[in-house]
């Protein structure tokens, strides 16, 4: 009875020493020794860094008015992440990708999937639809320092939002009213004078037919028809004819691919030769795909502005064999790699998603305030370095590097929107694109400059309100 009455009390003793040692052991191991943890300090505060696999969640285009590039665009994605990246990943951790379809107007959706249900830790290309969530991000940074947000599509939002901290986006093609403004300067550089503007009813699509707008009238070019529509029409057989009796000497185009393809067949079919200036996914299969080449020789010219890479550099020997090399593509790609190296959507996503990656290693983080000042360290005030492996092993000898790219230099404005050489690529007759019509990078920036979107926010720096 007494040995009963005693034992538990024993016990429960023994207990309380034991626990007391093992906070001691774990209070031991998150200090050095002979120093004692900090006032307030907890064992979170000193973890051993995660190994746990990244995961980068692209939001993806796999149905809506942009499904037909969705898989390529995909790949891109992919081709810097496997093929690149996982060679050898900033701070240890492999990438995962993943995609989450974000159709015509789900893009607020797939970000929160992305975000709550795979944990992302890279968010790929916030884009056009960013105004509809942008609050739902703006609480997320604040609680979670997370995510990374590289964006390939990110045109449409106003210059002067992201590239911060507590709006962590940085963008790899420029503005989309860049590329209104350089249609309007590649008319005016070929002494063209009378435009019509045809602009399908989708968001980036109208910004950039706004700043066509406005730059010709900077220009001194005569509009003489603004065309809207909605997208994904039956035909468009009337605009075309409608466009035939304005006798233009250039139209300038901002529409989905199928759209753009079916208005210049019809102006074709109506007998008209003209020059006709598109955007950037004309450089996706889908626009050729779906035009055909007969129409290229009975026009003056088909062709797109957009921005040329640089083929003079070590970044470009590096990665031009290794995108034409690779073998693994996306589901649902035609061909494997679904265009040449030279194309727009390649070689940007492959800078942006590299210079990410070098960003991390040398923020030594995947938290969005170390992330974002990296972005802009690492392209420039350093030593100069062109490919992932030797800007890689620059940081980890501790220096600072200086990436210099196949788009450009690794340059970004406080914005977070990138430097990029502006460019008019024609179609040959065959459908291939032609060598790079270089523009009047300056007075492109200048009017840009007089015209260009921004948004009102209130306080001026995130985390804020806005609109535009």
């Amino acid at each position: 009875m007494r040995i009963r009455a005693i034992l538990p009390g024993r016990i429960l003793v023994m207990i309380t020493v034991l626990a007391l040692l093992a906070a001691a052991c774990t209070t031991g191991a998150t200090t050095e020794p002979g120093e004692s943890a900090a006032p307030g300090e907890s064992a979170a505060a000193t973890e051993a860094p995660s190994t746990e696999p990244v995961v980068v969640c692209e939001l993806a285009y796999y149905t809506g008015a942009f499904a037909a590039y969705g898989p390529s665009l995909s790949n891109d994605v992919r081709f810097a992440v496997e093929d690149v990246v996982n060679t050898d990943p900033p701070l240890g951790r492999t990438w995962e990708l993943i995609s989450e379809d974000i159709g015509d107007d789900k893009e607020g959706q797939a970000a929160k999937i992305c975000l709550e249900q795979h944990k992302a830790e890279i968010l790929v290309s916030i884009a056009h639809q960013y105004r509809t969530y942008r609050d739902y991000m703006m609480d997320f940074w604040q609680e979670n320092d997370s995510p990374l947000g590289p964006s390939v599509h990110g045109g449409a939002i106003p210059g002067n939002l992201g590239g911060k901290a507590a709006e962590a986006i940085f963008r790899a093609q420029g503005l989309d009213q860049a590329l209104g403004t350089y249609g309007a300067l590649y008319t005016e550089q070929q002494g063209l004078k009378k435009i019509v503007i045809f602009a399908t009813q989708v968001e980036g699509f109208q910004l950039a037919a706004d700043a066509a707008e406005e730059a010709a009238g900077i220009l001194g070019l005569e509009v003489l028809e603004r065309i809207d529509v909605p997208a994904s029409q039956p035909s468009y057989r009337a605009e075309a004819q409608k466009i035939a009796d304005l006798k233009p000497d250039a139209v300038i185009v901002q529409a989905g691919s199928t759209e753009s393809a079916a208005l210049i067949k019809g102006a074709a079919e109506a007998g008209l030769s003209l020059t006709w200036i598109g955007e950037t996914g004309w450089s996706e299969a889908e626009f050729i795909g779906t035009l055909g080449t007969e129409p290229i020789a009975s026009q003056k010219s088909i062709g797109f502005p957009s921005f040329a890479p640089n083929k003079s550099t070590p970044a470009w020997e590096y990665y031009q064999p290794l995108w034409d090399g690779q073998t693994k593509c996306i589901e649902g790609v035609d061909q494997c790699p679904p265009y040449d190296a030279g194309n727009q959507y390649a070689f940007s996503t492959y800078d942006l998603m590299v210079q990410t990656a070098l960003a991390v290693e040398a923020a030594g983080s995947y938290k969005a305030s170390d992330w974002a000042p990296a972005m802009s360290e690492v392209g420039e005030g350093g030593e100069v370095c062109y490919t992932y492996p030797d800007c890689l092993k620059l940081i980890r000898e501790g220096k600072d590097i200086d990436y210099e790219g196949v788009t450009g230099p690794g340059l970004y404005t406080d914005g977070g929107v990138n430097a990029v050489t502006p460019a008019y690529i024609p179609f040959m007759a065959d459908g291939t694109p032609g060598e790079p019509v270089l523009l009047d990078a300056a007075k492109g920036l200048e009017i840009l400059d007089q015209i260009k979107t921004e948004a009102e926010c209130d306080p001026a720096d995130p985390p804020n309100k806005c609109t535009w």
